[in-house]
């Protein structure tokens, strides 16, 4: 991987781009992108400092390491229009719904084909801390995707998932950082409610969620665990958390990822 190039340039693939030029392991002039709003794509080229292309046949024959970052129902336009020069280089769709065996039906009539890798991002990666889910699925080649994992590697956390498993992946990283949010947000609601300034109700918030989740990760305990010891015996935690458990915080989770994958 010497080149990749972009189709699409919204807000994940800027995070991307970001990233990739942030870990020094490919330089800004090795980067391509086209997108159909040419001047927006211009003020991006210089933000970030990759080139921008004036067609997606110009960003295409550029790179040697494509990543399909448009909207998901622009792709068949994008394949009708440049499919066969994506021969014999390696695509990487970040594209909801495009994994690997949805790229290999559109190719299948093709005598040459891209090498292809699913990958599901989220949010985070904006700052740095993102989950990548590696479907397993694909057709790169060992080293080419040991780079590809490495890139992602520097934007957070890079996970490989079975195919069957890639849906309910998706809806717990994916989906899951909205639900953080209204977590946040109910909180920092309550902060308000008994006089704390809302920029600080979030900032409060916000910083007790973040070292939640790194005290898990870090030490690999179980949450019951870490909550326990946050429970002194008729302390105020434990009335809260009887409070949460009354009104049902952990059905409304597991629900929401119910609703989601019985859709």
């Amino acid at each position: 991987m010497e080149k990749i190039a972009f189709i699409g340039m919204g807000n994940m693939a800027q995070a991307l781009t970001g990233g990739f030029i942030k870990s020094g392991k490919i330089e800004p002039k090795n980067i391509f992108a086209y997108a159909p709003n040419q001047q927006k794509l211009a003020q991006n080229a210089a933000k970030y400092g990759f080139i921008p292309c004036a067609s997606l046949k110009e960003a295409v024959s550029k790179a040697d390491t494509i990543f399909m970052a448009c909207k998901p129902y622009q792709i068949e336009d994008v394949i009708s229009e440049v499919g066969r020069d994506f021969a014999n280089k390696t695509l990487i769709s970040i594209a909801l719904g495009w994994n690997f065996h949805a790229f290999e039906k559109i190719f299948s009539a093709y005598t040459e084909k891209p090498r292809i890798q699913f990958v599901m991002p989220n949010t985070p990666a904006m700052v740095g801390e993102g989950v990548f889910l590696f479907e397993k699925t694909n057709s790169l080649k060992p080293e080419e995707r040991a780079q590809i994992w490495q890139l992602f590697e520097n934007l957070g956390t890079v996970e490989e998932l079975p195919d069957n498993l890639m849906g309910i992946g998706g809806a717990i990283s994916g989906c899951g950082p909205a639900f953080v949010d209204l977590f946040i947000e109910a909180y920092a609601d309550a902060a308000v409610k008994y006089g704390i300034p809302r920029a600080t109700a979030y900032k409060l918030v916000s910083q007790t969620v973040l070292g939640s989740a790194k005290l898990q990760l870090q030490t690999g305990e179980h949450p019951a665990v870490l909550k326990d010891n946050v429970c002194s015996p008729a302390g105020s935690t434990i009335r809260g958390v009887t409070a949460l458990e009354e009104n049902g915080l952990r059905n409304a989770c597991i629900k929401s990822i119910d609703s989601i994958m019985q859709k």
